[in-house]
Formats: C-alpha cells, sequence, structure tokens
C-alpha cells in the first residue's frame, strides 16, 4: 500500500542528485511568502489523502502552495508509487527503484477525488523507466475510474515523457482526458544539468503528439526560471511550444528544495513574470499563467475554465 510521507518527513535522496551542496543560498524576496498550512479544511484534504492511501505531489514534491490548495480541498494527485526511475536536478522527490504497481490504486484515486468534491483534478506521477510503456496504461485506468466515479470532475493528467516507450503517450489520450500536460521544466541548454535523463525535443514531440490524437484536447506545459537561463532562451521555449499548437504555458520561480539540487541563479520579480505572461498570450497561447509561485496545478480548475472559454470565443 502506498504510504504518505508527513511534510517535514527526511526522504532518501540518491547522491547523484547532489550537484554542489556548498553553493550558497540565495535569500527569499518577500514575494515568496506562502500562506501557512493548519486551517480546518487542509486537515480534512490531508484527512482524505491518509484514508485512501493516496500520494500528492504537494507533499512528495513540498509544493510551496500546499497550504492555500488544500484550504480549498485542492489536491494533485501522483500515481505509480513515491520513488522515481530518474534523479532531476529540480526535484524533491525521492529516487531509486520503485515498487510494482498497485492495482488498486485507480479505485482508490477515483474515491478519493469523490470524496473531495473536486470539479477539477490534477493526476500527475513519478517517472517509471522500468515500465514497458512507462505507466501510460496505469494512467488510462486511472482516468476511466475517475471517469466513472466522479463523472462531473474534468480530468487533467501531467505525465512523464514516455522516452522510448511504446504506446505509453496513446494509452493516455484514448483514456479521454480534458488537459494533456507535459513540462519541459527548463530551456534546452539546461537539460543535461536539470533534466539528465530527458530530451528537450522529444518532450516537445510529446506534445505536438498529444495534439494529434486528440485535437479537442488541450495542451499544456510548464517551465521554471531562475536556473540561469536567458531571456531569449525563454523566448525560444515559447515559439518551440507554440510550433506544437500547445495551448497554455505555466512560467514559475525554481525554488531548490535542498542544498543538494540545483541553486537558485536569481529570483524573477513579478514584473518580469507579467511581462512574460504578456509575451506569450503575443506569441499566440490561448492562456498563460506566469508568477513566481505559479505551478503546473496551481489554479488548474479555474485556468481550466479560463481555457474552455476562450475555445469557445475562438469558435464563435
Amino acid at each position: 500500500m502506498v504510504t504518505v510521507l508527513d511534510a517535514g518527513a527526511a526522504r532518501p535522496r540518491h547522491p547523484e542528485k547532489a550537484l554542489n551542496p556548498d553553493t550558497p543560498r540565495l535569500e527569499k524576496p518577500a514575494w515568496l511568502r506562502v500562506r501557512a498550512a493548519g486551517s480546518p479544511e487542509y486537515a480534512r484534504t490531508a484527512e482524505i489523502v491518509r484514508e485512501h492511501g493516496l500520494s500528492t505531489v504537494c507533499r512528495e514534491a513540498a509544493c510551496p502552495n500546499i497550504g492555500e490548495c488544500w484550504s480549498k480541498r485542492h489536491a494533485t494527485m501522483m500515481i505509480m508509487g513515491e520513488i522515481c526511475t530518474r534523479a532531476c536536478a529540480f526535484c524533491n522527490v525521492a529516487t531509486g527503484k520503485p515498487a510494482a504497481l498497485d492495482a488498486t490504486e485507480p479505485q482508490r484515486v477515483a474515491d478519493g477525488v469523490a470524496k473531495l468534491g473536486l470539479e477539477h483534478v490534477v493526476i500527475t506521477s513519478v517517472d517509471r523507466d522500468d515500465l514497458p510503456d512507462g505507466g501510460g496504461a496505469h494512467f488510462g485506468a486511472v482516468i476511466r475510474a475517475v471517469q466513472a466515479a466522479a463523472p462531473g470532475t474534468t480530468i487533467e493528467v501531467l505525465t512523464p515523457d514516455f522516452l522510448r516507450k511504446e504506446g505509453g503517450l496513446e494509452s493516455v489520450i484514448a483514456a479521454h482526458p480534458d488537459v494533456f500536460n507535459h513540462n519541459l521544466e527548463t530551456v534546452p541548454g539546461r537539460y543535461l544539468e536539470i533534466r539528465p535523463g530527458a530530451r528537450y525535443f522529444h518532450s516537445v514531440r510529446v506534445l505536438q503528439r498529444a495534439k494529434e490524437l486528440d485535437p479537442a484536447v488541450f495542451t499544456k506545459s510548464g517551465l521554471m526560471v531562475g536556473f540561469g537561463e536567458t531571456r531569449e532562451e525563454i523566448m525560444q521555449v515559447m515559439d518551440d511550444l507554440r510550433c506544437a499548437n500547445v495551448d497554455f504555458l505555466t512560467i514559475g520561480q525554481y525554488l531548490q528544495p535542498t542544498p543538494k539540487h540545483a541553486p537558485v541563479a536569481r529570483f524573477v520579480t513579478p514584473a518580469e513574470f507579467e511581462e512574460l505572461a504578456r509575451i506569450g498570450m503575443a506569441k499566440g497561447f490561448a492562456l498563460v499563467a506566469a508568477s513566481p509561485l505559479t505551478r503546473s496545478s496551481y489554479h488548474a480548475g479555474e485556468d481550466f475554465q479560463r481555457l474552455r472559454a476562450a475555445r469557445q470565443r475562438a469558435l464563435a
């Protein structure tokens, strides 16, 4: 059975994630203050998560928005275990050898979504390079279970890249999620350092292929800034995503989870995020969410409604 780690619990780490633990950490600016956890609704969300034996990226990835989101009973489900087969330099999820897939997980996730009363749910996962399809069929089973248990809930998936995994993406799209998300995370010049197990243009192609398989699905990707990327590199990522017909882009500040992770090169100001959002919209995205605390699943339900409204206006 999958267990849920406490927010402050120690997580196993692999030495390959350690880049330069002696690098001085920048002091966080005032605009990165977050809401503390502790409301009654937060406690109720945590209770439902425990009750159904669920994992959430909110806790496993140490998301700074957990206090706000869980107080609204919004939780992002993380499936296929708590151990990732990759060691990305930005991510706080534990790395190692995962356990076998749990056949009861799709129904447990579906029951949890129904119990939380979610209008929109985000379902993500660890990377499962150990599986022949990268976990695509399991994603499909979870989507279908949620559709059956909570037919009024719209479903957003945030998937791995299914690198060299035949049929993984196709299994996800065949289950008809409302939003397909795969994050590029950073600019191509930073991949060897930040996402050593991934390939930039493969990730772009995954997003393009998802839209080809189902033109009705909304496609979405996310970018973190603050690694030391240039403005020109960010503009190029935007252009690459638009060439892949991606609808929605999120941009947020990278925050170093531990001293063993990639350091923050700089903190991007709120004004710069606003400018990136304006540029993205000018480049043709249906929606761009950009702020220091923006994350893929942050305000995802509200953003989905905005996406749907933008499509309706475009078709009118």
